[in-house]
Order: structure tokens, then C-alpha cells, then sequence
């Protein structure tokens, strides 16, 4: 799955919050200066080409909504993360928390506490 953009990540979490919504809906949740219609229409095409959004048409206008939870884009970007920095391995990247402080030992030992539970 693609990456987005800080804009196209500002629009896509408007979509998750408020479902499904026309161009003129999403501008309403801008504050001012808001972006143009136009640009923001544009941003918006971007992203059901990247496959985040699809869209109903009614008429001669389109209502997007998101086609994937904001959960499964997390999930997905977290794995492509510890593809691309750590060579695809888990280990490497609770690892690099733990040198960095990032998570304490006792942390990781409740971690694998809890996921120990849940296999259960």
C-alpha cells in the first residue's frame, strides 16, 4: 500500500472521522484560509487513485468515502516500515526501541506478557 502525503493523510483522516462526504462537505471542516475547491478536489482524486477512496456518483456530483480503516492503514504502514528500516525483521525493530530507550525491558516484558494471554 502506498504512503500518503501530509495532505492527503489531513484528508483521509476528515473521511475516517466523518464517512462519506462530497468535495463541498470536506471543505466545510476547514478552517480559514481554507484550500480551494479545486485543489482540494484534486487531492481527493489523487487518493481513490491510489485505491484509499471510491466514490458514489449522484448526478453530476460524487460523494468519496474511505475503502480502507484508518486501523489498516496504520497496520500496513508500520509493516512497510519495519520492511524498508529493519530488512523485514520485528525482532530488529523492538530491538533498536529497547537500545534507544524507547521502551523500557520492563515494558517489553509486559508486551510479551500480554501477547502470551491473548494466544491462550
Amino acid at each position: 500500500m502506498k504512503r500518503l502525503t501530509t495532505k492527503e493523510r489531513e484528508i483521509m483522516e476528515l473521511y475516517w472521522q466523518h464517512g462519506p462526504m462530497f468535495v463541498k462537505e470536506l471543505l466545510e471542516y476547514y478552517d480559514e484560509p481554507r484550500p480551494h475547491f479545486n485543489t482540494l478536489s484534486t487531492t481527493v482524486r489523487i487518493l481513490e487513485k491510489k485505491g484509499f477512496l471510491d466514490h458514489k456518483q449522484y448526478g453530476t456530483s460524487y460523494q468519496y468515502f474511505p475503502t480502507i480503516t484508518e486501523k489498516e492503514y496504520g497496520r500496513s504502514s508500520l509493516t512497510g516500515i519495519i520492511k524498508d528500516y529493519f530488512n523485514d525483521s520485528y525482532m530488529s525493530a523492538v530491538s533498536a526501541f529497547v537500545k534507544e530507550e524507547k521502551i523500557s525491558v520492563d515494558e517489553l516484558r509486559e508486551l510479551i506478557e500480554k501477547i502470551e494471554a491473548s494466544e491462550d
